[in-house]
């Protein structure tokens, strides 16, 4: 294959409809506009525009909001660790590698205690829960908050 070769697949390319270019292309004359109307105006901008009255976006109550300070981090269970060997010492980077963890977050990795542990481990993380925490020191495995 050349690169001379390549093409788009069949039928995921559209030509540009040209409107208004004579009656034989069958877009001549109203150039898809229909006939006569707000719609059919040059400079038209009739979306959102309810004809006076006041528009619905403008009509509902705003609602929430976005909150620039909240920390996100990585989460996980300690059932999720149980699959690891003894001793190993766990960070959110490793956890990401072996796929535990989708996306490693701004703020870290935060360690959740649900679910059982029987794996001595060293867990480095931004925050731990009181029951993933003794639940971690209560199988002889050691916590690091980083």
């Amino acid at each position: 294959m050349k690169i001379n070769d390549l093409r788009p697949a069949e039928g995921s390319t559209f030509s540009k409809k040209r409107v208004g270019r004579g009656t034989g292309s069958g877009m001549g004359k109203t150039a898809t506009m229909g006939h006569k109307g707000q719609k059919a105006r040059s400079g038209s901008k009739k979306n959102g525009f309810e004809g006076g009255q006041m528009p619905l976006a403008r009509r509902l109550p705003k609602r929430g909001f976005y909150n620039r300070f909240a920390k996100v981090y990585s989460v996980v269970n300690i059932s999720d660790l149980e699959r690891l060997d003894n001793d190993t010492v766990v960070t959110v980077e490793l956890l990401h590698e072996l796929g535990i963890v989708s996306k490693i977050e701004k703020d870290g990795l935060k360690v959740l205690g649900r679910g059982e542990l029987t794996k001595r481990l060293t867990v480095k993380a931004a925050k731990f829960t009181e029951t993933a925490k003794a639940a971690i020191e209560a199988v002889g495995g050691s916590v690091e908050v980083i």
